[in-house]
């Protein structure tokens, strides 16, 4: 965004929880922030490994964006294990997609077509009623990108936090709703196969690359003062969780790091590991979205423009992820942050302004 002035067209939109730190300057850790809660998902539905093996080539599986962690390390964790749902060419993306949901609609209900909306839904119901802990229950949110016209796009937000949308062209708003659904689908069957949990081996070979990536050392792996030891203690905190759920709980510490949240704890003396555990048991909720925004709107009166140009970047990055059938939490969340921000901003606008 080439102009400082943020347009008055802005408006927020309703938001996903966010992630935010104590703004006070000689604040601490526990008086900052108040405790949240993670929701463990136990690995259900035992034919999921039929269903990906039935539908012909396997569709990519669901995607692991490691930003860096406290400052210190973003680690991948190998194309076997985090290949971004985005092969590369939005045909052969759909022709994954459209796989797995005839394969569902084969072993859900016997026949070749299936209300994709109502099928995702009856997924995490079906999780639901054989056990999982879904502290918000099992239902599965839409929402509409405001439009007068296509394309339209939508979102979904599955119970346990992750966002998708609409990835294909969809000239009406129930055609963006099946297209987010039919990603959410895939996304969610093919969690449910063991390849995706976190196991030893996988934690052995995610901080191997991690060290090969940065030129580290054994050492530096088993110190979780380091960014390669706080990595694999992140990694062994969540043994046994799939993919999906690992995701959730990184993008609380994507949107740390962006914030600058992070660097700030680590000039209050925070250690790594104290900020690692505090927050492995935190959810995203409004209160931290909240001041987050305002962290924004600090930025903003010190650096005019500082909103606008963050909300243009983030909205290509969604808008490329959305495309490619990308996890898109991430960035919604730091969308959503910067509309907050622009609201709060307009509202100190306006409280300032004389009276007549």
């Amino acid at each position: 965004m080439e102009s400082n002035v943020i347009p008055d067209s802005i408006r927020p939109q309703r938001l996903q929880p966010g992630i935010g730190f104590g703004s006070g300057p000689t604040g601490t850790l526990r008086s900052s922030l108040r405790p949240g809660v993670t929701v463990p998902i136990a690995p259900l539905l035992p034919s999921s490994a039929s269903l990906a093996a039935s539908s012909g080539p396997p569709p990519p599986p669901p995607p692991l964006q490691l930003h860096s962690l406290y400052g210190g390390i973003g680690a991948g964790l190998g194309p076997g294990a985090t290949g971004h749902c985005n092969p590369g060419n939005p045909a052969v993306l759909k022709e994954a997609v459209e796989a797995v949901v005839r394969s569902f609609a084969k072993h859900t209900q016997g026949y070749g077509r299936v209300n994709v909306v109502e099928a995702l839904q009856e997924f995490w119901q079906m999780k639901l009623t054989r056990g999982a802990d879904l502290r918000n229950g099992a239902l599965v949110v839409y929402e509409m990108v405001p439009s007068n016209s296509p394309p339209y796009v939508c979102y979904v937000s599955l119970p346990g936090g992750s966002c998708f949308g609409s990835f294909q062209f969809c000239p009406t708003k129930a055609e963006a709703r099946r297209s987010a659904a039919k990603i959410a689908l895939m996304n969610s069957v093919f969690n449910e196969h063991p390849s995706r949990r976190i196991t030893d081996d996988f934690i052995e070979k995610s901080v191997s690359e991690a060290l090969a990536s940065f030129n580290g050392n054994r050492e530096e792996a088993d110190n979780p003062n380091t960014g390669i030891g706080a990595f694999r203690f992140m990694l062994e905190s969540n043994k046994g969780k799939s993919m999906l759920e690992f995701q959730e709980l990184m993008t609380v510490f994507q949107l740390l790091h962006w914030n600058g949240s992070l660097k700030a704890m680590r000039e209050r003396q925070c250690s790594r590991q104290e900020v690692l555990a505090h927050y492995s048991h935190r959810a995203l909720d409004d209160d931290m979205r909240t001041q987050m925004a305002a962290d924004w709107v600090n930025r903003e009166q010190s650096v005019a423009g500082a909103i606008g140009q963050e909300l243009a970047l983030t909205e290509r990055e969604l808008e490329e992820a959305r495309l490619a059938g990308r996890e898109l939490r991430f960035y919604k969340e730091k969308k959503d942050i910067l509309m907050l921000a622009v609201g709060q901003l307009n509202a100190a606008n306006t409280a300032t302004l004389p009276s007549h």
